[in-house]
């Protein structure tokens, strides 16, 4: 006869309790200053309205800024899914002394610190950097030929550079599950190098592609930091708006409400990025 076990209610209830205490800390530190952004977007004067949404969105300022946000995030987005594939198709099939180093660095480079980047930018293209003090003194000229690095394709370089690991992680460990007895059969029968990446290396990585792109979305949205520090000229995105209302213009309901628009974007993308790995599965995607 098999035996029925029954866990003593005791160790069920004192396991429950393991769970206030992290509980208490979310809740400290996330659900009550969301709860106070939300309510401070629906007005200040102890009632709840949802004029203050109206005015936002009807807004060019809001406008520009959503625009801005969207035209920095896909555009950077592309460029890491690119950039990404490249390099890590470069380090996993063709070989060359340090390839193994360069896949490990990876991994550190992803844990600096975004205003690094843009300092390197700032001393490398900024106005008074290197390369435009070198061309001035080889041209004669006495203004900066380069002037990108303050503007919309500046802050997505910068961000290409700072998220395209991020691609690369997933490529490389789903690169890595590829069988190079595939590869060889295919080049045996004839196949040029582009077909063979075409046919059968980009279908292996398509899920780890996807997930990577879509959580470099998810990033370059909320980025702040790379906008902040290159200073770009009427490049307002959604967290450069909150930030100005908020820190700049003491308008904190409208730095609310953007930021409650901010929030809601960012745990849509959240809920794609979570349901492509899902989807594809973790090992597939790379994530595993």
């Amino acid at each position: 006869m098999a035996e029925l076990s029954i866990a003593p209610a005791g160790r069920a209830g004192s396991g429950a309790l393991w769970a206030v205490p992290p509980l208490l800390v979310l809740a400290a530190l996330f659900f009550y200053p969301l709860a106070l952004i939300v309510r401070q977007s629906l007005g200040d004067d102890g009632t709840i309205t949802i004029r203050y949404f109206v005015e936002v969105f009807g807004s060019r300022e809001f406008h520009r800024g959503v625009y801005n946000t969207l035209m920095i995030a896909v555009g950077s987005t592309a460029g890491c899914l690119v950039l990404g594939f490249i390099l890590s198709l470069t380090i996993a099939f063709v070989p060359f002394p340090g390839s193994r180093f360069a896949g490990r660095l990876i991994d550190t480079f992803i844990a600096l610190p975004t205003f690094l980047v843009t300092l390197a930018f700032t001393f490398i293209y900024g106005s008074a950097g290197i390369v435009n003090e070198s061309l001035m003194a080889l041209f004669g000229t006495d203004l900066p030929p380069l002037d990108f690095l303050y503007s919309r394709w500046g802050v997505m370089l910068a961000e290409i550079t700072v998220y395209t690991p991020f691609v690369m992680r997933p490529l490389l460990a789903a690169f890595s599950l590829i069988e190079h007895s595939q590869i060889e059969v295919a080049s045996s029968l004839g196949a040029r190098p582009a077909r063979i990446v075409r046919q059968v290396i980009l279908p292996a990585a398509l899920p780890a592609l996807v997930a990577g792109g879509s959580l470099c979305l998810l990033l370059t949205v909320n980025e702040f930091g790379i906008v902040l520090f290159i200073g770009a000229r009427d490049v307002i995105t959604l967290p450069m708006l909150v930030y100005g209302k908020a820190i700049q213009e003491f308008d904190y309901v409208t730095a609310c409400v953007i930021a409650v628009v901010n929030v809601v974007l960012s745990l849509g993308l959240y809920g794609l990025y979570r349901w492509i790995v899902a989807y594809f599965g973790g090992s597939r995607a790379g994530l595993v």
